[in-house]
C-alpha cells in the first residue's frame, strides 16, 4: 500500500469525527446561549438540539458561505496588485479615478471629480 493511501485511510475517519464534533459542540453551544439568552430578554420560546444545528447551518449559509474564508478577496487583491505593478503613478491614478466615478454612477457616493480623497 502506497504511503499516500495508507495516510488517507488514517485522515479520513479523523476527519468526519472532526466534523462530528464540530457539528455537536456547535450546536450545543447556540442551544445554551439560545435558551440562556433569548426567552429571558425577549420571551421567546426555548429550542432543541437539532433547531440549534439548524441555527448553525442557517447562520453558515447566510453569513460564511461555503467558501474557505478570505480566499477571494486575497485572489482578487493579488491580481490587482500584480495589475498595478507595471503602471506609473499617473496610470494608477487614473484608474482610481475610473473607480471613483463607476462608484458614483452605481451608487451615488465617493468623491466627486474636483474634490481630493478625504482633504
Amino acid at each position: 500500500m502506497r504511503p499516500r493511501t495508507r495516510k488517507m485511510i488514517f485522515l479520513a475517519p479523523l476527519a468526519i469525527l472532526g466534523m462530528i464534533a464540530f457539528l455537536a459542540i456547535g450546536g450545543e453551544i447556540i442551544l445554551l446561549l439560545w435558551n440562556w439568552l433569548l426567552p429571558s430578554l425577549f420571551g421567546w420560546r426555548q429550542i432543541t438540539f437539532w433547531q440549534a444545528l439548524g441555527l448553525l447551518a442557517l447562520c453558515r449559509i447566510l453569513f460564511g458561505g461555503f467558501r474557505s474564508h478570505g480566499y477571494g478577496r486575497s485572489k482578487w487583491r493579488r491580481g490587482m496588485e500584480e495589475r498595478c505593478d507595471w503602471m506609473t503613478p499617473e496610470e494608477r491614478e487614473q484608474m482610481r479615478e475610473k473607480l471613483r466615478q463607476r462608484m458614483r454612477e452605481k451608487w451615488g457616493f465617493g468623491p466627486t471629480a474636483g474634490e481630493g480623497g478625504g482633504q
